[in-house]
C-alpha cells in the first residue's frame, strides 16, 4: 500500500489553500497512493495566531471539513487534513486532525495536545495558547488500509511518551503534520522523526508546512516518510509545494521487529 505526504504553502486566503490541496492530493491518488497526509494548517495559516478563529468551524459541519469528505469520495482517497480549526469554547480553536475514508466518512479526530508556546530566538515568539484549546489525553490509534495509525501533530514530536502509547496501542504508522520553523526544523525535524520511528518499530508520515507565510513566518518544508528503522523512503527536498510517496511494506515492518524485538524487551 502506497501512502503520500502533501507540501503545502498555506497562506490566509482558504480558497487557494484548498485548490493546492486539492491539485497535489489528485497528483497523490494517480499515483497510486491509497492514503494522503497533509500539513498542519493546511487550510488556513494567518499573519496572527488568532486570525484563525475567523474561519472556526463546528465539529463535522461547514466549508473546509465538507471540502476534505467531498475529496476523499471523489478520489476514493483516504485523507488526514493535518490540522483544521475545530470551534471551541472562550474564542479558541482546536487544532484538529481529523482523517476521512475513502468514501468521504469521517472516521477520527485528534486534537492537538502540546501547544507551542516558545520563544525560538530572535524576536521569533509563538503563543499557541492564546488561540488554540489543548486536546484531551486520549491518544488515537485507528486502523487504515496503510496499517494502524497513530495520530499526533507538531510540537507532539517532542514528547516521546504520546507516541509509546501509540506504540502500546498497536500502531504500526505514526502521522506527524507540521508547520515547523524554519529554524526548529533545521536543527532538529529529522532527528526527532528518525528517533520516533526507530524507537517505536514504525513507519511514519510527516506532511510540513514549506516557505514564508503571511506575517513572515518561515517553515521547514522537508517533508518525508520513514521505515521502522529510521531510513528515508521519500522526502520533498525542494522548499515548494509538492508531494511524496512511498509503499510502506508490513513485511518490512514484521522483519524489524522479529530481527530486533525492543518493543517486547521493555522493562518501564
Amino acid at each position: 500500500m502506497k501512502a503520500a505526504v502533501i507540501q503545502m504553502n498555506s497562506g490566509a486566503d482558504v480558497a487557494a489553500n484548498l485548490e493546492q490541496a486539492a491539485a497535489l492530493l489528485e497528483q497523490a491518488a494517480a499515483t497510486g497512493a491509497v492514503l494522503a497526509a497533509l500539513p498542519e494548517n493546511c487550510a488556513f495559516m494567518g499573519a496572527k495566531e488568532r486570525d484563525k478563529l475567523t474561519h472556526a468551524e463546528a465539529d463535522g459541519t461547514g466549508p473546509i471539513q465538507q471540502f476534505f469528505a467531498d475529496t476523499a469520495a471523489r478520489l476514493k482517497l483516504w485523507i488526514l487534513a493535518g490540522t483544521l480549526p475545530i470551534r471551541a469554547e472562550a474564542e479558541h480553536v482546536y487544532a484538529a486532525s481529523c482523517l476521512y475514508d475513502a468514501e468521504g466518512l469521517r472516521v477520527a479526530r485528534y486534537d492537538k495536545i502540546h501547544l507551542f508556546d516558545v520563544d525560538v530566538g530572535n524576536g521569533e515568539r509563538y503563543r499557541e495558547s492564546n488561540s488554540i484549546t489543548p486536546g484531551a489525553l486520549t491518544p488515537a490509534v485507528v486502523q487504515t488500509p496503510i496499517g494502524a495509525l497513530g495520530l499526533s501533530v507538531c510540537y507532539d514530536l517532542r514528547f516521546p511518551e504520546l507516541f509509546r502509547t501509540h506504540a502500546a496501542l498497536g500502531a504500526t504508522v505514526l502521522s506527524v503534520p507540521a508547520a515547523f520553523t524554519a529554524k526548529t526544523g533545521a536543527a532538529h525535524w529529522h532527528t526527532l522523526l528518525k528517533a520516533r520511528a526507530v524507537e517505536n518499530q514504525c513507519f511514519v508520515l510527516a506532511p510540513g508546512q514549506c516557505g514564508t507565510h503571511p506575517g513572515g513566518r518561515s517553515t521547514y518544508g522537508h517533508s518525508l516518510i520513514l521505515d521502522p528503522w529510521g531510513e528515508t523512503l521519500a522526502e520533498v527536498r525542494e522548499d515548494a509545494p509538492d508531494f511524496a510517496i512511498a509503499e510502506l511494506d508490513p513485511a518490512r515492518l514484521q522483519s524489524v521487529r522479529e530481527r530486533f524485538p525492543a518493543l517486547a524487551h521493555r522493562r518501564l
